[in-house]
């Protein structure tokens, strides 16, 4: 396993403005190319965090999944960010995992933020995904479920014995300043209970809702130690981790030896 470059996009998300985010996020990211193995875009980065958002939600034939193939392809980079898709019947706020062969993989938010109503129009998700991703395993998650640490506990791999499940965590979110405490807690929890790096990616600015925003995107070490940590500006950061670091703390720290065996139902 090599080093791995993670760059956080902290952006301020246009309100219910699609296009306009598409071509917003385009031009923070369009000079990163050779220097990032993957981009951070934010929670429902085409809209901001809207319940009135699933009248506009696009399918997975829609211009935005189009939009960050293309994004991955010109980068030569992973890039992740959630949005809003129309799946059949149901909309989900689902995560977008693309990689510049093409190649897309999809988690569907399992822990709708019932306090914003996000659970009266939308549908929840149930599965995690593991991505596979220049010699890292990654687990990419969504907001809110930053606070369920049950399911993204890492657990043991029973394809590759003696490994955890992942490597790197992210959340990619729209986590208003008012809990921005919580937020940097909670990074630095999931980072040392589960031994691996956890990238966390907000957003900044004041949302259609008047909700506002601090950022603190941090990308946390497998000790709860920030390894870069962004402010309230519009910042794109690049931060490498360290593959070597991370495996020498595990074997020191096998913490996850003594860990309990469960299931999730």
């Amino acid at each position: 396993m090599e080093d791995l470059r993670i760059t956080l996009v902290q952006g301020a998300t246009r309100w219910h403005d699609p296009a306009g985010n598409r071509e917003y996020y385009a031009h923070l990211i369009a000079g990163l190319r050779g220097t990032t193995d993957l981009v951070l875009l934010p929670e429902t980065f085409t809209s901001g965090f809207s319940n009135e958002a699933v009248a506009q939600a696009e399918t997975m034939d829609g211009p935005t999944v189009a939009w960050i193939r293309e994004q991955a392809h010109a980068l030569d980079a992973a890039i992740c960010g959630s949005v809003q898709l129309r799946d059949g019947d149901r909309v989900f706020n689902r995560l977008l995992f693309a990689t510049p062969d093409g190649d897309l993989r999809t988690y569907d938010k399992r822990h709708l933020f019932r306090y914003g109503r996000e659970h009266e129009r939308y549908a929840a998700g149930r599965d995690r995904l593991i991505v596979d991703w220049r010699g890292w395993r990654i687990c990419p998650l969504v907001c809110y479920d930053l606070r369920f640490p049950v399911f993204s506990r890492n657990r043991y791999d029973v394809e590759r014995p003696g490994q955890p499940d992942y490597d790197l965590l992210l959340y990619v979110a729209n986590w208003p300043s008012a809990r921005a405490y919580p937020w940097k807690t909670l990074l630095r929890a999931r980072a040392i209970e589960n031994l691996c790096y956890v990238g966390g990616l907000n957003r900044v600015g004041t949302d259609g809702n008047g909700l506002h925003y601090s950022g603190d995107s941090a990308v946390i070490d497998f000790l709860g130690q920030p390894v870069s940590e962004c402010g309230e500006e519009e910042v794109v950061v690049t931060t490498t981790l360290q593959a070597k670091e991370l495996a020498a703390h595990r074997e020191r720290f096998p913490a996850m030896l003594d860990a309990d065996a469960f299931e999730l139902r």
